[in-house]
């Protein structure tokens, strides 16, 4: 089989991970984590690295084949186990500046076949072992990115029906248009986006929304924001001082809303692929802020298990808006990975807050993110709750309703 990826627009991704995404600085150190599979990828990243005068480039793999030898010969004791200290070693490393990237390559699906009882236990086990590595990141203490290379598993439940070379083929052009890397000047194009995101978010900004309300199919849903909450969307500057693009792609922009104040009911437009499994359908009544019910016609036990792993996890901590004629979603694909989904719609997360979400970041303490509104939770899980009947009012302090969106566009 003929090599199915553009080389030329793979060298430009790598070099957008570098110079966009992380804009990675003289001497800084870089952990990069990706799937065996995505070797080519990690090299070309790696390189630019080095000519970007990364002090050292470390990193980990991680392979399909021995998360399933775990489900399939595993004693039960270790599906409440994580390398704890692997995490720790991590957070040390942000601690010293070191930035992160991950790419994403695997299949969405690798544990649809799994008992979900035990793909819950691994799950809520990595979030507790995870939250010095998380809260490093949810608190942007160090520029971080997240860029996607096309696994053969991945690409073959994207494009069913398609030849492997076929399949490989139209993920990594769908991914390269997303990712803006078939332009000339890609690097241009990133900037050129970064200032429209930050157009929105300036006026949303102005507005200062006392809430959001939603409605659309089966969706009727207020939700209050965060007192001194903070829109952003494309590059964002960390607290490292360095200015960065955590997603590659993005087209959102996003907030922190009130843990407390979301009330009504929503319905999900799009599945969400979380850690192997597939969600589909989920609808969701929330009270004062909590879901007090949720369902789903696929994967509800796994839906359940994350919402109970802790008592911030039925709660919100990010609302995003994306209009529905986002690049991503006139390709019509549904790419069953969140980073890609989550940008062809409006949605909402269950679990932490981003604490750059909010005015003077720099400075605010977590007592003062709590009493803000702001959620905390070892999860932060994305579902997508847009499409193109989807109706967006902001209200204002004192009740004054101001169109957002209208079926599904900016209004």
């Amino acid at each position: 089989m003929t090599n199915p990826i553009d080389q030329d627009k793979l060298e430009k991704l790598a070099r957008v991970a570098i110079e966009v995404g992380l804009d990675l600085q003289d001497g800084q150190d870089l952990i990069m984590t990706a799937p065996l599979e995505a070797v080519p990828l990690v090299r070309l990243v790696t390189r630019h690295a080095y000519r970007a005068g990364a002090g050292l480039v470390t990193t980990l793999y991680s392979d399909p084949q021995a998360t399933l030898a775990r489900y399939e010969y595993g004693h039960d004791h270790s599906f409440d186990r994580a390398a704890s200290w692997l995490f720790d070693g991590i957070g040390k490393a942000f601690d010293d500046n070191a930035a992160r990237l991950a790419i994403t390559a695997e299949n969405p699906m690798l544990l649809a076949s799994e008992d979900p009882e035990k793909v819950g236990r691994v799950n809520k086990a990595m979030s507790m072992a995870s939250t010095p590595m998380r809260q490093r990141i949810v608190e942007f203490n160090i520029n971080w990115n997240i860029i996607a290379y096309p696994g053969t598993d991945w690409a073959k439940l994207v494009f069913p029906g398609q030849t492997e070379e076929n399949a490989i083929r139209k993920l990594a052009e769908a991914i390269f248009s997303a990712s803006r890397v078939d332009r000339r000047d890609p690097v241009a194009a990133w900037h050129e986006h970064n200032k429209i995101l930050a157009e929105k978010s300036a006026w949303l900004n102005e507005m200062n929304f006392d809430a959001l309300h939603f409605t659309g199919p089966d969706t009727d849903l207020r939700v209050g924001l965060a007192r001194d909450h903070e829109w952003m969307g494309g590059a964002s500057r960390a607290r490292n001082g360095i200015v960065c693009n955590p997603n590659i792609p993005t087209e959102e922009v996003f907030t922190t809303p009130h843990a407390m104040r979301v009330d009504g009911f929503v319905r999900s437009s799009k599945p969400l692929s979380y850690n192997g499994t597939l969600i589909e359908n989920i609808q969701a009544r929330f009270e004062n802020g909590r879901i007090v019910s949720a369902s789903a016609s696929k994967g509800e036990e796994v839906l359940t298990s994350m919402l109970d792993i802790d008592e911030g996890a039925r709660r919100l901590g990010e609302v995003a808006l994306v209009p529905h004629s986002s690049p991503i979603s006139r390709s019509e694909t549904l790419f069953y990975n969140t980073m890609f989904d989550e940008n062809a719609a409006c949605h909402i997360a269950q679990g932490q807050c981003y604490s750059k979400c909010f005015r003077n970041s720099e400075n605010i303490s977590p007592e003062q993110i709590r009493a803000n509104g702001g959620n905390s939770s070892q999860i932060h899980v994305d579902w997508m709750i847009g499409d193109a009947r989807t109706d967006i009012d902001g209200i204002t302090g004192d009740g004054t309703r101001i169109p957002v969106f209208r079926k599904g566009e900016w209004a």
